[in-house]
């Protein structure tokens, strides 16, 4: 374990931001962890897993620990179900291309999405109707105190909307080592009602999919729309998608009838924020290198050399069109530093 000082952070971040960490060390067990943690700066620690979703506007003046512990287990398995455990330095998408040739259902839908597992708890991260919280079992994560090794349980991590306990009263007194799910090896429950997988997978000529059929639909569509990181700096999406009383969607309606929403009960509903974006007239909207992606308007991209001051700014430009035309609060769905 080598600790580097005046690191750039560029390669380790999706937006591609160039900010510099005065300390940087790389973790690959958790004993490596412990150790850091027993030393006199544990408590100025900057944890960094996959930079997928984050936006770095500054130096990090802590000493930055990338989280690279590998490896993945079944760790419990009957005829119908089973149990699989992913180290926290996982690659995510890696981990669900594992899990579909083994024929472990439940992920599919969440294929092509950047980061590591060790995050995905955290920000109980969706798309295309799937939540981790559907087929999570448990995590284990470190207390930076004790040093112990704590397993919090679904109802434990209190996962919400692109939330959960990590983001809010357990924020900075963990760090995730383990993530476990409960996979289906048979009688596969698929969702594909969600965005275009039925229109992919009808076009393709599939009329009796399976999970590798949604997976590979669901990479292609993403595909088509996101730009790559490793091309185009950005964090996916960068807005969550606003939650708003029923009242707020029949009032706007008369305005734009076209507008897409989703039911959640009978008082709440959600609407797309790519679409508020897009029909704000800010889909393609550029200043400098700092971007709204022409294909996905939820997503903000980097064409170069911008700062996180920059890509900051934009976002916050957003967010007045977006109050000032429909009404409507978004933030964030990325961590800030």
């Amino acid at each position: 374990m080598q600790i580097l000082s005046n690191i750039s952070l560029k390669p380790y971040n999706t937006f591609g931001i160039n900010v510099n960490a005065r300390k940087f060390v790389e973790v690959t067990n958790v004993e490596e962890l412990r150790q850091l943690l027993k030393n006199a700066y544990a408590s100025e620690l900057f944890i960094l897993g996959g930079g997928s979703n984050m936006l770095l506007t500054k130096d990090v003046a802590q000493t930055v620990v990338h989280i690279n512990l590998k490896g993945r287990e079944i760790i419990e398995e009957t005829e119908k179900e089973v149990v699989v455990q992913a180290m926290a330095g996982e690659n995510w998408h890696q981990f669900v291309l594992y899990c579909i040739q083994k024929d472990f259902g439940g992920l599919e839908n969440l294929s092509l999405i950047p980061g590591n597992v060790g995050t995905t708890p955290i920000q109980n991260i969706g798309a295309y109707g799937v939540e981790i919280k559907d087929t999570f079992e448990s995590c284990t994560a470190l207390d930076v105190q004790t040093l112990e090794i704590k397993s919090f349980s679904k109802k434990e991590c209190e996962f919400g909307y692109r939330d959960s306990i990590f983001k809010n009263e357990a924020k900075g007194k963990y760090i995730i080592v383990s993530v476990s799910f409960r996979l289906s090896k048979k009688d596969h429950k698929l969702n594909t009602s969600y965005g275009s997988i039925d229109t992919f997978l009808e076009e393709k000529g599939i009329r009796n999919p399976g999970i590798k059929d949604v997976s590979e639909a669901v990479i292609s569509i993403r595909q088509s729309k996101l730009p790559d990181p490793k091309e185009l700096g950005n964090s996916g999406s960068f807005f969550k998608n606003p939650v708003v009383p029923k009242q707020t969607v029949e009032k706007l309606q008369k305005e734009y009838p076209e507008m897409p929403f989703y039911v959640l009960d009978e008082e709440r509903v959600k609407i797309p924020a790519g679409w508020l974006i897009d029909r704000a007239g800010l889909k393609g909207y550029r200043e400098g290198d700092a971007g709204v992606h022409k294909k996905q308007a939820l997503v903000l991209v980097n064409y170069g050399n911008a700062t996180g001051q920059e890509i900051l700014a934009l976002s916050k430009k957003i967010q007045n069109r977006i109050n000032e035309r429909f009404g409507i609060e978004i933030t964030p769905e990325v961590n800030i530093y």
